[in-house]
Formats: structure tokens, sequence, C-alpha cells
């Protein structure tokens, strides 16, 4: 089966990689929203289970072309969804169109589910479908006239990792904030530490990847719910992985943040209990003017802050937005030896950091584009 991991722009080489280390089949990155790779109902478990920096996983029913309704219609019909969907199954569907000539995604909608309704119909010779039973997700996706009909096997994005429960202002998502440690160049024997860690996510995402432990591990799949897959399979690769971050946990860590926000501080204290870190992640209150060598245990060892600073479309002005990156330059000096990366989205950050960045990568974060810059 082919298979589709949709990513955020910027994190579809990451994932692509993921997917390799992995050892899933045929990856090919794409050049928009993710990476392909062919497998088998278990393989896409393990990648909802595994992948840090991918949304969802995508089952790929169909691929053509559509110029018009009927071509839309006669497409999605010739599908055999009687093999996997169940007479009771729901199936509701959502619609993207992208530079092509079908642009209604409501008009989409409406024909896409005329059509499974009319397979359906002759497949199991009924009028009607209650959808009771399983919920198949369906996604038509159409870009450049081509249609890619896939289901859904993630059910809610696989951001949605389950520690988090309270979210404080701006909150950063869990794959983002996976991004940004994996492109940091941080290692796990290294010191991390986050001056501005709002509500934790980057620190818990770090001490997933240090201790081996799958982003996915506490939460379900949708794909779990359908009858005809491999059920017992599935929750012998869950085991294994509850053994590998049970292994993990033996490792050293040194991850710990701070952040001038007392309620931001308790939000986070929250979040690492429920990711199962209690005690492994040091936090405080502290401004990150009063962060100094002394409160990180360094051991010698050079280490990498990660922040995701307020900026412009957080703060009441961009001249709050360049102390802090000011901030942030001052704090380097501070920590001889120490690599900084920043995520922001203020265009005069290097100006006032006082230096230029060593490398920089851009994404998005929710609709706002930002830069990640690394100092070294």
């Amino acid at each position: 089966m082919k298979w589709i991991a949709s990513a955020a722009f910027g994190m579809e080489g990451m994932t692509g990689r993921d997917l390799k280390h992995l050892g899933m089949q045929n990856v090919r990155v794409l050049d928009v929203g993710g990476a392909e790779f062919e497998g088998g109902f278990e393989d896409a478990f393990t990648a909802n289970l595994w992948l840090r920096t991918c949304d969802r996983i995508m089952l790929v029913m169909g691929q053509f072309r559509a110029t018009s309704f009927e071509e839309l219609f006669q497409g999605v019909k010739a599908i055999q969804w009687e093999k996997l969907l169940s007479a009771d199954a729901g199936f509701p569907i959502r619609a993207k169109c992208v530079k092509s000539q079908l642009m209604s995604p409501s008009d989409v909608q409406k024909i896409a589910k005329r059509a499974m309704v009319e397979r359906l119909k002759a497949a199991y010779g009924a009028d009607w479908f209650s959808e009771t039973g399983a919920v198949f997700q369906v996604d038509v996706s159409i870009r450049n006239d081509i249609v890619t009909v896939a289901l859904d096997t993630s059910g809610e994005p696989l951001s949605k990792r389950g520690y988090r429960t309270w979210n404080g202002e701006a909150p950063l998502r869990e794959t983002l904030a996976a991004a940004l440690v994996l492109q940091s160049g941080w290692h796990p024997w290294q010191p991390l530490y986050d001056p501005c860690c709002g509500t934790g996510t980057i620190l818990i995402e770090a001490a997933f990847i240090a201790l081996n432990r799958a982003p996915g591990l506490t939460r379900k799949f949708a794909m779990e719910a359908w009858p005809t897959v491999p059920h017992e399979a599935f929750e012998a690769i869950r085991a294994e992985a509850r053994k590998k971050f049970e292994e993990g946990l033996k490792r050293p860590l040194n991850i710990s943040g701070s952040d001038i926000n007392p309620e931001a501080i308790e939000l986070a204290q929250r979040h690492v209990k429920q990711a199962g870190l209690a005690g492994r992640i040091g936090l405080s209150v502290k401004d990150m003017r009063d962060v100094m060598p002394g409160d990180i245990p360094v051991e010698d060892k050079p280490g990498v802050f990660i922040a995701n600073p307020p900026y412009g479309e957080r703060l009441d002005n961009a001249r709050a937005a360049h102390a802090v990156a000011r901030q942030l330059g001052a704090l380097q000096k501070r920590f001889p030896g120490w690599k900084l990366c920043a995520f922001s989205a203020d265009m005069g950050f290097e100006k006032e950091y006082g230096r230029r960045a060593t490398r920089r990568r851009r994404y998005y974060n929710g609709r706002i584009e930002c830069e990640y810059r690394i100092f070294e």
C-alpha cells in the first residue's frame, strides 16, 4: 500500500529521513506536503507512533486526473471502498483544491460523497447507510488537476501527543518544537537550556528524543478502530515502544529551562509530569537576563540554548521584540562555547542580537512566517 506522511512547510525532509530510519520502503520526499512510502498497516501504525515532525499518515486509495465533476465522480467511484469500509462505516469527507479546474471544496465534497455512496450501494445492496460504525476520514486533495483520495489513519493531528492539556500564550506545536530540536544540532550528551520555555514544549520534545520515547506512545490513532487491521500487531508495536522508553529513562539527562512568567512554569511542570518525565527536566521562574553559568550544571560540556522568544505578533511593539533579541545575544556571550538557536518572526533580530546567524531555516508558526536562526 502507498502512504503519505503529511508535514508542514520545511519539515518534509526531516519526515523523509525519519521514515528511512524506521526502515520504510520506497521513501520519496515530496515537493509539497511531506513524504511518500510503501508498506502495510503495521508500517503505517509505526509511522504514526514514531514520526516527530509529521502531521498525519494517509493511506492513498486512488490518484487520477480530473478537470470536471464527472471525471471526479467516476474516479472516486472506481475505488474499491468495500475492501476497507464495512456497511455501517462512517465516511466524512474533507476537500482541498489548489491551482485546478475544480476549485470548490464544498462541491468536491458532495460529488465524492455521492460517488462513494453509489459504490457502496452496489457492494452491499443497501439504499441507506447509518454511518454509526468506525470512522474512515476521507481526504480529497486536488492540486494541478491531479486528485489524490486518501484515508486519514491518525485522527487527531500527530502534534497532539497527549501531554499538553493546558496552553499558555502563543503555544508552539509539538511537531514544530521537535523540528527546532532536531535542526539545532544538539546531542543528548550536551546540556540544553530554554531561557523562555513557556509551557515546556521544546524541553519535553528534546527529552523524548534523548530518551527514545515515541511521541505517540500514549495516544490512540483513528486506524486502531478500523475492523480490518491487525490489532494484535499494533499492540505488539506499542509494547516494544514502551519498552524502549523504559530503557531510555535510565540514561542521564541535562535539560532545563526557565521563564519570567510563573503561570507558564506551573503549566510546564504539569506537562512534564503528564509526559512521564517528572523529575527529569529542571524548571524555574527566572528572567533570561538573570540566567548565569552557575545556574546550569554544565559539567565542562558546551551546551545549546533553544528559544522561541516573544516577537512582534506576541508583543505590543517591535521595540520590545528587539530588546528580547539583545538579551539573547548577551546570554550567549555569558556562555562561551555555547550555541544559541532562536525561532522568531522579528526581521530585525540579527541586527539587535549583534551578529549574523551561522544558519537559517524558514518555518511557519501557524500562519506566521518565522526564521530559525542558529548562532554557533
